[in-house]
């Protein structure tokens, strides 16, 4: 039997006026993940402790099987293991978002936070800007490491977690009551705008119509983690498929094979066909028990505020993920069991992410049964069927008692 989590990050909505009242997901064209629910289970699942931050970070580490509350010691951590960055125990990993700020303002505090991803920037332009950066601000106590499009690492030598905001959680709004209180980290952005706001790449993309990336911003601070082997811990051995950072870090954290595919790039424009061919070649001919499927794309639809781009986001996981890696296990003559499902709500008409409960899909190709419904938060609450801790989901997936 070969195991699959295919997760659409952020896929889970609020119903929408424009979509006659329905949710992105129940709106969307999505004939796969309905025929294979109408063959398997629905049901809600709770993927962030109560109390805990609804974020990317505790809701994989809790899909993957990982309670959050344990096994959790900031988002960042994660990004540097992915990177490959070394980390002391004295050490403070932040996220170093390459964001856009408005401009007319004369103060920074003024300063309204317009894109907390520069417009989808390319790793390539990005590189560039915080290379600028870490020219003029790297010293022996802060250290800067590129990472993936708009998503780069700041190490802080001897460091404090300090409580930062996400910057997709303030979109719209002024900056100021929103900055570090430690001055040191408050400083750094500052000056980090004064060195990209007419960088040339920035000029360049300001002339195409793009969102500048034109300030450094701080957040996700975090403790190197102590996560165990994912084989050790279900006796699986397990793959991940990501152009995310945060998710090629949990795959490194519990010793999991991680999977490059070219032209993966947490976009709407992501290489959806070599990520599914990645899926069913490393469980058909690379030994692996378990893959890991990871789409970055409704969740940056939905901090974007696009019903449309999010339903297409949906459709694209749909027709260009599940269809061919559920077609091309089936060809193998590959038995398998499969759950479906987001990591958190990102409901477009908040832009930012919620603790809601989450729907799941779970289908057995050994096991299939005969029901009505389709894949959808209203008709998955429906079911009866929820997951109060959403750690044992794997559990559930993998035949566990």
């Amino acid at each position: 039997m070969k195991y699959l989590v295919i997760l659409g990050d952020g896929m889970a909505d609020r119903p929408i006026e424009s979509l006659d009242g329905r949710t992105p997901l129940a709106y969307a064209d999505t004939p796969m993940m309905n025929q294979l629910a109408e063959k398997g289970e629905i049901g809600m699942v709770h993927t962030i402790p109560d109390g805990m931050s609804p974020g990317s970070d505790t809701a994989n580490l809790s899909v993957l099987g990982y309670d959050p509350r344990k096994y959790y010691s900031g988002r960042s951590p994660l990004e540097a293991l992915s990177i490959g960055v070394p980390m002391k125990d004295t050490d403070i990993a932040l996220r170093c978002n390459v964001v856009t700020l408005s401009e007319e303002e004369e103060n920074y505090e003024e300063r309204t936070i317009i894109d907390h991803s520069s417009g989808e920037i390319s790793t390539e332009d990005a590189a560039v800007l915080l290379e600028a950066v870490r020219k003029e601000l790297e010293t022996e106590e802060f250290r800067y490491y590129a990472g993936t499009s708009y998503r780069h690492l700041l190490i802080w030598d001897k460091g404090e977690t300090a409580d930062l905001t996400p910057p997709h959680d303030i979109l719209g709004q002024q900056i100021g009551d929103n900055l570090p209180k430690e001055q040191k980290l408050r400083e750094m952005m500052k000056k980090s705008y004064d060195i990209l706001v007419n960088h040339p790449i920035n000029q360049e993309r300001k002339k195409q119509g793009k969102n500048p990336a034109n300030s450094c911003w701080f957040w996700g601070a975090g403790t190197r983690p102590q996560l165990s082997s994912f084989e050790e811990k279900t006796g699986k051995k397990g793959a991940m498929i990501s152009a995310v950072d945060l998710l090629k870090g949990i795959a490194v954290g519990t010793s999991m094979k991680v999977i490059t595919v070219n032209g993966a790039n947490g976009g709407l424009n992501t290489n959806y066909e070599g990520k599914a061919q990645a899926a069913v070649d490393v469980l058909t001919k690379e030994g692996c028990d378990f893959v890991y499927v990871h789409l970055e794309g409704p969740d940056e639809m939905g901090h974007q505020g696009s019903t449309e781009r999010k339903v297409q986001a949906i459709e694209n996981l749909d027709q260009r993920i599940i269809r061919p890696i559920v077609e091309g296990l089936r060809a193998a003559g590959e038995d398998f069991r499969m759950v479906i499902l987001p990591d958190h709500p990102t409901p477009v008409s908040l832009r930012t992410h919620t603790a809601d409960n989450v729907p799941y899909l779970m289908y057995d190709s050994t096991m299939e049964q005969a029901h009505s419904w389709k894949y959808n938060e209203e008709e998955a609450e429906k079911s009866g069927n929820l997951i109060v801790e959403g750690h044992k989901l794997i559990d559930h997936l993998l035949g566990c008692p």
